[in-house]
């Protein structure tokens, strides 16, 4: 998911797993359906977007992780959020709570009545304040369906 703090534009796209093609994938969707131009994308440290590691094993981003090439390319700036401070991707996270509020109130037959019931709420909701953030959403960030 991606929104724009000072429009409140939100792009979605749902896919099978978090994975750096995926990520790629999206930035690249995203670059040609946003109507303003993309100057800086702030995602968590997950595996598809960056290559810093943590723990025992701390180390910098390298800039050579896929998806840092491809914003290189694309020229956007691309920012880590601080490990262990999910404040930073708060707004995004506050809108998946959202969604899922919606997951838990619907069954889905299917990948595609999912997205479109999705795309209906980021339509409804897309007035709401909001922040310009990235995150992958892959089927297994839902909660499952009986």
């Amino acid at each position: 998911m991606a929104i724009d703090r000072a429009t409140r534009w939100v792009f979605i796209r749902i896919y099978n797993s978090k994975t750096a093609a995926n990520a790629r994938r999206f930035l690249r969707d995203l670059e040609r359906a946003c109507p303003i131009s993309i100057r800086t994308v702030l995602t968590d440290n997950g595996r598809e977007f960056t290559d810093r590691l943590f723990g025992l094993r701390k180390r910098n981003p390298t800039g050579k992780h896929e998806f840092d090439l491809l914003c290189s390319d694309l020229g956007i700036e691309h920012r880590l959020a601080p490990p262990q401070h999910p404040q930073t991707n708060g707004m995004v996270e506050r809108f998946n709570g959202r969604i899922e509020e919606v997951l838990q109130s619907h069954h889905f037959r299917s990948g595609e009545e999912l997205e479109t019931t999705l795309n209906r709420y980021v339509v409804r909701r897309s007035l709401e304040p909001m922040a310009f953030k990235a995150h992958t959403l892959t089927t297994s960030s839902f909660p499952s369906q009986p």
